[in-house]
């Protein structure tokens, strides 16, 4: 790719971290970034909270510091922080089979599944079997009906097989049975309203005008992923294509005002970066921890090192999921801790929480990119908060 001209850059860097400044710059300049935020905590505190760029494709709105955009899978964290939030209150057991909770879920052979299986993407249900329109994704009760009696792709809890869309709603519909809320509304009751978090699973219509507008690959990018697809098992096609979602969706008002909890939340960088800080078992306001120590430990029960039926190709080695996160593991996906977890959302957002070393990351951008996971953006940004953090020891 052609180097491009590095637009101005905004924010903070604290002096240690000059060169976590230096990979967002040079994301722009050599690997086509068009507007994009990052935000670095340790221990809790900015050490970096950086933006510039683009918000639309035709580069006449400037990426401000209060941008918000659709951070797609990246939202699971969100989505995981609610059912945790609950098993930390006593509220949910997640060795419970997910029927205790939804009793029409144990349709089809699903009685045995439990919450765990759901939070690891391990339930067998990555995808609907019956063709779903996008149309009929914004319906929550169609859609969750229609789960409860989807019989698994394979044997649950064998395994994972990505639940690129349905994660939100097997979750949500949990979350929603305990407290009678949407995971958006509870999200933001429990957590983003009282402590000014910016992000949000259903945007408010009052906050359209701060959103970035997504922008595709490019279309020789698009001819290589339209290959890929043409090779996906019925299984990866039921999760990544029933229905296909893709910018031009995201970009309606339709999708930003749908409770999609697997895909839809608007968040800044910040956002992201404090929703991840609670993982580190560190987020903490003046007055209350959010999430205990030990359910933050618990959200990195590894449930098992597999190929992924679904996004498996995408990894140089296997990979293994926690409890609603991805363990960095071998490929060093969140970093050298290969306990470390985060979230990648399609396009190259993520979200990062270290216990160890105390960092979260949160990083956005409307440019998205071509790779199934590790977007090259991403890893120059990891690599280079780690060797700061390292260096200022």
């Amino acid at each position: 790719m052609a180097e491009q001209a590095t637009p101005q850059i905004d924010g903070h860097c604290e002096v240690r971290f000059e060169g976590v400044r230096a990979a967002f710059e040079e994301n722009f300049r050599a690997r086509g970034e068009m507007g994009a935020a990052v935000t670095v905590l340790l221990d809790g505190e900015p050490v970096v909270d950086l933006w510039g760029g683009w918000a639309d494709a035709a580069r006449s709105r400037p990426w401000e510091r209060e941008t918000l955009v659709n951070v797609w899978s990246t939202t699971k964290g969100a989505t995981a922080l609610c059912a945790h939030l609950l098993a930390d209150r006593g509220l949910l057991d997640l060795d419970a089979p997910v029927a205790v909770y939804w009793p029409e879920f144990a349709a089809a052979g699903k009685e045995n599944i439990l919450v765990r299986h759901l939070l690891s993407h391990r339930a067998g249900l990555a995808g609907l079997r019956e063709p779903h329109t996008l149309a009929e994704l914004y319906d929550w009760e169609l859609t969750t009906a229609r789960l409860a009696v989807t019989e698994p792709w394979w044997e649950p809890g064998t395994r994972s097989g990505y639940h690129a869309l349905t994660y939100g709603f097997l979750v949500g519909e949990v979350v929603r049975r305990i407290t009678g809320q949407l995971p958006s509304a509870f999200l933001h009751q429990e957590v983003t309203g009282p402590l000014g978090i910016d992000f949000s699973i259903r945007l408010p219509e009052k906050e359209a005008h701060r959103v970035a507008q997504l922008v595709h690959p490019s279309a020789a990018v698009g001819s290589e992923q339209d290959a890929a697809f043409s090779q996906l098992q019925p299984v990866a096609l039921a999760a990544l294509a029933n229905p296909l979602v893709g910018a031009a969706d995201a970009n309606t008002p339709e999708w930003r005002a749908a409770e999609i909890p697997a895909a839809g939340g608007h968040g800044t960088a910040r956002g992201v970066a404090a929703l991840y800080d609670f993982f580190t078992g560190r987020g903490r306001t003046d007055t209350r921890q959010v999430l205990s120590a030990q359910a933050a430990e618990r959200v990195r029960e590894g449930q098992g090192s597999c190929r992924d039926l679904v996004l498996g190709a995408g990894f140089e080695h296997d990979t293994e999921i926690g409890l609603g996160l991805r363990l960095s593991g071998r490929n060093g996906s969140y970093g050298p801790n290969s306990r470390a977890v985060g979230h990648d959302g399609f396009g190259g957002s993520f979200g990062l929480a270290d216990p160890e070393a105390g960092i979260s990351i949160g990083y956005v951008m409307n440019r998205m990119g071509a790779h199934i996971a590790d977007d090259p953006r991403k890893m120059a940004l990891i690599d280079a908060v780690y060797k700061a953090s390292v260096h200022s020891v």
